[in-house]
């Protein structure tokens, strides 16, 4: 059974276990279904938050449980309550929960000094936030203890996320390019020197990591990441290479030279960069596609998702993400920093 089957990636995880020889639940709260499946995958509603639903859903019981949605430690205690039907499990989890020597996180990246100068590349023996309620990456750290506690009673396979692209994202980095490209903006500023790199991961790479853990049941936590981590100015010019489109870049060498202007979604002062080799060796895995083979099909995803709708229409998700001040399209503020003293 894969929860949260109709996402970005449930969909392409529920297509490549069915390829593989998995009779598939696809369970999601709209109970739909992905074109490209196969015709014997079988749809199941689902409401996460409801324990009889959940319970309902497995049945009998089923041998592999992949989980895009598990956030919390309601969500870890779901699986202490139904263990005896569960085979083993492979639950998303995200780079979020990495901390560096300093005890810094991205929980502490709008701080003075705040943003997390790991090791490049990062192992997953690295040191973590400490579990808890209050963001994203304590909750997320907290659901991978509360499932790996749970030791042979039931392997689980916890993956480690970078930033996640492909169809159906709600929060498109990629988008970032694309738009600027579809305005017609033949300029573009890029902070930190347009050097930073945020390690990305293709939905179908995280699809491989799903399909050899199936296979290869274990307690165990692992990156999910693509071969190659770009920089920012790598990526610009590779969604240029698919779109068409020619742009000059104009880096600074550090932060934001004006509020609004050069600060993208990958911007970050250190890389994030994540070591791949555990994967490697424990489920021998490939990836199975690239930054810049897998980018078109992102590329024309959002280009068609965004159409002539405003983009925080189109990405309410994405806007959430974002302190009202900032804006990522400030195409005034780029140019009167452009037209005026770039040393400032």
């Amino acid at each position: 059974m894969v929860i949260g089957a109709t996402g970005q990636i449930g969909r392409v995880a529920a297509r490549a276990l069915a390829e593989d020889g998995w009779e598939v639940r696809a369970a999601s709260r709209s109970a739909g279904r992905d074109e490209r499946w196969p015709g014997d995958v079988r749809t199941v509603r689902l409401d996460r938050e409801d324990d009889t639903a959940l319970g309902g859903a497995l049945g009998d019981g089923v041998d592999l449980v992949v989980d895009m949605v598990a956030f919390t430690a309601a969500h870890a205690r779901q699986y202490v309550g139904f263990a005896d039907r569960i085979g083993s499990a492979v639950v998303l989890s995200s780079g979020a929960v990495y901390a560096d020597g300093r005890g810094r996180s991205f929980d502490t990246q709008d701080e003075p000094d705040g943003f997390p100068e790991y090791p490049v590349p990062i192992p997953e023996s690295g040191p973590t936030v400490e579990p808890g309620d209050a963001t994203y990456g304590t909750r997320k750290i907290r659901v991978e203890r509360d499932l790996l506690a749970l030791g042979d009673t039931l392997p689980v396979t916890l993956l480690r996320a970078g930033a996640i692209y492909g169809p159906y994202c709600r929060t498109p980095r990629e988008l970032y390019f694309v738009k600027r490209n579809l305005d017609k903006r033949r300029t573009r500023v890029l902070t930190h020197g347009g050097r930073s790199r945020f390690h990305p991961v293709s939905v179908h790479n995280i699809a491989e990591l799903v399909r050899l853990a199936a296979a290869r049941p274990g307690s165990r936590v692992l990156n999910a990441a693509d071969p190659e981590a770009f920089t920012v100015s790598e990526i610009g010019a590779a969604v240029d290479r698919v779109m068409g489109f020619e742009s000059e870049t104009v880096t600074v060498p550090g932060e934001a030279p004006a509020p609004n202007v050069g600060v993208t979604p990958w911007s970050t002062p250190h890389p994030v960069v994540y070591d791949m080799s555990a994967a490697e060796r424990e489920l021998g895995y490939r990836a199975v596609t690239s930054y810049a083979d897998a980018l078109e099909e992102t590329v024309d995803w959002l280009t068609a998702h965004l159409g002539d709708r405003d983009w925080r229409e189109a990405f309410p998700k994405m806007a959430a993400n974002y302190d009202p001040s900032v804006d990522l399209f400030d195409y005034a503020a780029e140019d009167a920093w452009l037209a005026g003293d770039r040393s400032s």
